[in-house]
């Protein structure tokens, strides 16, 4: 099991979520961050601190958001298992998902 970011993160990237996770799990996409489902300790500091209440228990994902999921996973097919967030900065792409969002989505 792991935990998951969802819709509401898109063009937001509010990265208190970075701050909190004890093992540097969350990596930081073009539009969104994504949670690496191997390295997740599934430790839950991460959800209390997100803004946008955009991260989720991979159970509890609201079905209209099933599909992040399944981008969170996929996002780190072809980066493996890096070992930490910190080490990597932002990674130039995003999964199919995110990119087929209009641009700004979530911006104020």
């Amino acid at each position: 099991m792991t935990y998951v970011i969802a819709q509401p993160c898109v063009d937001v990237k509010d990265k208190a979520c970075i701050e909190e996770c004890p093992v540097d799990c969350i990596y930081e996409g073009k539009r969104s961050l994504y949670i690496h489902p191997d390295e997740c300790v599934d430790c839950g500091a991460c959800e209390p601190v997100c803004p946008v209440e955009a991260i989720y228990y991979e159970d509890d994902v609201p079905d209209e958001w099933s599909e992040y999921y399944k981008a969170n996973v996929e996002f780190f097919d072809d980066l493996g298992s890096p070992g930490g967030a910190a080490k990597m900065g932002e990674i130039d792409k995003d999964h199919a998902v995110i990119l087929a969002l209009p641009a700004g989505i979530n911006e104020g």
